[in-house]
């Protein structure tokens, strides 16, 4: 009787580890189904974009949030001076504030990208708002500059399947940038701050991320003083962003 009941426990034991470890796979093939879903549905119309390719020595300068009505001219002079192009990322209410400059960003040959109307934070905002905000900026960008716009960066970096979709509605691309190319320049860490992390880590490709429209003073300016020279010795060509992928 006992034999009989030992034997029964080591099968119920079997079935019951059996079941647990298929409880476990399947669980797994959940999530690794979904981690894939979250990795891989910005590929949908491959417009995820926060690199170009390793194989030519060229980068992209982006500045986000402006025009400005003074740093972006001092920044357009600097760009100027050494035969660099770049992809300015606006906020249509500076647009509509500052039409002039952006006129003269678009003049002298620099890409314009739409960086949504008042930069809204995208991950607590409605599909509706979202695309709301950047078709009115593509209106403003097209009636200002007569250029419609391709890039699109939403603010903070944020996107999901739903802002894929209003971008790719209106024949944008969603441009990020390196990772390890973010010098947080908003948050005026210090001139020899962003130029070490910029020229530290540099790497063929590279979307460099920042900034023409701060509250205080644009720490980039003089950063930039040190970053193009420096650069362009190197053998590194400044590209727009649609220049910099042209080639993916």
């Amino acid at each position: 009787m006992k034999t009989k009941i030992f034997k029964g426990l080591i099968i119920i034991s079997i079935l019951f580890f059996i079941g647990i470890n298929m409880f476990h796979q399947q669980t797994r093939e959940i999530f690794k189904d979904s981690v894939c879903t979250f990795l891989n549905f910005g590929n949908t119309h491959n417009e995820i974009i926060n690199k170009g390719s390793e194989d030519k020595k060229m980068i992209a300068l982006t500045f986000d949030d402006g025009p400005h009505p003074r740093f972006t001219p001092k920044i357009l002079d600097l760009l100027k001076e050494y035969d660099a192009k770049a992809t300015f990322f606006v906020i249509g209410k500076h647009v509509e504030a500052y039409p002039e400059v952006l006129k003269i960003v678009a003049k002298e040959g620099h890409e314009i990208g739409n960086h949504t109307f008042s930069h809204i934070d995208t991950k607590q905002t409605s599909s509706i708002k979202v695309e709301e905000e950047l078709k009115k900026t593509q209106e403003i960008i097209f009636n200002t500059t007569g250029i419609k716009s391709k890039v699109f960066r939403p603010p903070f970096g944020f996107y999901n399947s739903q802002i894929i979709d209003i971008a790719h509605k209106y024949d944008c691309k969603i441009v990020l940038w390196s990772p390890h190319q973010d010098a947080k320049d908003w948050n005026y860490p210090g001139v020899d701050n962003i130029v070490h992390q910029v020229l530290s880590k540099v790497q063929n490709g590279d979307i460099i991320l920042l900034h023409d429209y701060v509250e205080k003073d644009c720490q980039s300016i003089e950063a930039l003083k040190t970053i193009l020279p420096e650069l362009k010795s190197r053998g590194y060509k400044f590209v727009t962003i649609s220049e910099l992928i042209k080639n993916l």
